[in-house]
């Protein structure tokens, strides 16, 4: 990926640092775009640079904001002047019984989930077919292709990021820029790993049960995707190599949806 550059939502931690991370480890200049400390986020662009010899930037643009959005794009092309791999993947999650769930939650859900990436998409697209060609990457989930019950809005984004996928891909065909999703099941990352203490207290359990019987109840390899491995997915969809890989949703979730 010498010379080439990516933006990838979401990726001051969790997924989106491992992809940031292996797309620069391949040689691309890349944006980073999140929330977190701004001392950490620093030291998290500065080691990139420094670790791969690429350059890196960040840029806090909100993923609620159209406005942000588009200026984010903007910035980018202006940073490294293009835009090569769109990788959409922040992400919010919330719980609640549907006539609970709170109506700003379901706006946040709905407008960072999905709509931030039919914004980036939009912005980003005039640029790569200027260029001659790109990839667009969107972050899914197991939830794309099937629902668990209190996650209403996340399950609604996710199909939803499945049709813009499909969608984009169609009316970007001939344009030599490709349209996927990445639909991983449970994957570790330092978000899960929190949440184990107090499921452990609350359900009375051991961590290895609370990590079998009710994170990983609903994959069969009872085994957590790692960060790891849905970049290695993302640096491959990014390569010439799946030129013809278009329009379609990947499953990377343990054989969750094969039930």
């Amino acid at each position: 990926m010498k010379g080439k550059s990516a933006l990838v939502t979401g990726s001051t931690s969790g997924i989106g640092l491992a992809m940031a991370r292996a797309f620069a480890r391949e040689g691309a200049d890349v944006m980073l775009n999140g929330l977190g400390d701004a001392a950490e986020i620093e030291a998290t662009r500065a080691a990139i640079e420094r670790d791969f010899g690429v350059r890196a930037a960040f840029d806090g643009a909100d993923m609620l904001k159209p406005d942000e959005i588009r200026r984010l794009v903007r910035a980018t092309e202006d940073a490294f002047g293009k835009i090569d791999v769109l990788v959409c993947n922040a992400g919010i999650q919330f719980v609640s019984p549907v006539e609970d769930f709170p109506d700003e939650k379901w706006q946040q859900i709905i407008g960072i989930n999905l709509s931030s990436a039919f914004y980036a998409i939009k912005a980003a697209v005039p640029g790569m077919k200027r260029q001659g060609g790109g990839r667009i990457i969107n972050l899914s989930s197991a939830h794309s292709l099937v629902a668990s019950p209190f996650k209403s809005a996340y399950v609604a984004a996710k199909h939803g990021i499945a049709g813009l996928t499909k969608t984009v891909a169609l009316e970007l065909a001939q344009a030599k820029i490709t349209v996927n999703a990445i639909a991983p099941g449970y994957v570790w990352t330092p978000l899960v790993e929190r949440q184990i203490p107090d499921t452990m207290k609350a359900r009375n359990m051991t961590e290895e049960q609370v990590k079998r019987d009710v994170l990983l109840a609903a994959q069969p390899t009872k085994e957590f995707v790692t960060v790891e491995q849905v970049a290695s997915l993302a640096l491959y969809l990014a390569s010439p190599a799946a030129a013809s890989i278009t329009g379609t949703t990947i499953s990377m979730d343990g054989g969750w949806t094969a039930q």
